[in-house]
């Protein structure tokens, strides 16, 4: 892959803090190719979901900008679809109509109501979720609603798909399932994929590249680790492979030896306000439901079995 698809410059932001302004981010730079997934990992507070948030359009950079496929990125949009940890469905839409939500903002002008009937139930049956079409959220499990949402993020057919550790809040044989499933559905479509997680073995298991971030505040990408593990990837083989293992290792070196976690760094980041997002048309994905800010998840959070 020669095009660079998504290019993130220099891009730094400030928020204001009782008068004063808290750096969160300094000089962030990183290109991806189309097809490329990639995940973002270090501790909490380093500026994962925040870097997430610029790329979505969410928020503005104090410097610096984000282009993708040619185009400055300025304000949310359906090209730029937010998976969250939080599932963000709708609890009086069945699981249907959560997924139409999206695809009828999109597609209202361009589909039929067959045509958009007919592509709601292919991004179901994507998530192996096409028998509940029926069903409310809270008739389902936890693991079934973030399918719901992965799902309907995918109806959009964006250039990118965002994903906030979309798989942290579920039990591990669970997470397990979805993971494998994210592998599949991108090797078939080929998406762009940005993903925040705490998990070295996820990391690992599903990326092209590993993106480690540097401890708050003025945070930035301290090491980039490809892997080039050979695709499609099976987890039971991998766990006793000797690259795997290695790549596991190099992660989490720079986590506990490179970044160790301060106190005086983590009471810091707990000051930071929650700055006022970039208005703009946000994407059904995210229309409605908080942003993580850059505060993210308890310290330490990280899982390495």
């Amino acid at each position: 892959m020669n095009t660079r698809y998504l290019d993130i410059t220099d891009v730094g932001i400030e928020f204001d803090t009782n008068g004063r302004k808290f750096r969160a981010l300094q000089k962030v730079n990183l290109k991806l190719d189309k097809g490329e997934f990639v995940s973002l990992i270090g501790h909490s507070g380093c500026g994962k979901s925040t870097v997430l948030n610029i790329v979505a359009g969410l928020y503005q950079a104090t410097e610096g900008g984000v282009c993708l496929d040619g185009k400055e990125v300025c304000e949310p949009g359906p090209d730029r679809a937010v998976v969250f940890q939080n599932h963000s469905l709708m609890p009086w839409l069945s699981v249907y109509d959560n997924v139409a939500l999206a695809v009828d903002q999109v597609f209202r002008k361009s589909k039929s109501k067959a045509e958009r009937r007919e592509w709601i139930e292919h991004n179901l049956r994507l998530v192996n979720m096409e028998h509940a079409l029926d069903k409310l959220p809270g008739e389902i499990s936890g693991g079934m609603k973030q399918r719901v949402g992965i799902a309907r993020c995918l109806a959009m057919q964006p250039k990118v798909l965002l994903m906030d550790e979309p798989f942290g809040a579920l039990d591990a044989l669970t997470r397990a399932q979805l993971q494998d499933s994210l592998m599949t559905i991108q090797s078939e479509l080929g998406n762009t994929v940005i993903m925040i997680t705490h998990d070295v073995d996820e990391a690992v298991l599903l990326s092209d590249r590993i993106v480690m971030m540097t401890n708050g505040p003025a945070a930035t990408i301290g090491e980039i680790l490809p892997v080039n593990l050979p695709r499609p990837r099976d987890r039971l083989a991998l766990a006793e492979d000797r690259e795997f293992v290695h790549l596991r290792q190099q992660v989490l070196e720079f986590l506990y030896a490179k970044q160790a976690v301060r106190e005086p760094a983590a009471v810091a980041v707990a000051a930071v306000p929650r700055p006022e997002r970039k208005p703009g048309p946000l994407s059904p994905a995210s229309a409605a439901v908080p942003v993580s800010t850059a505060g993210e998840g308890p310290d330490n959070d990280f899982e390495a079995a």
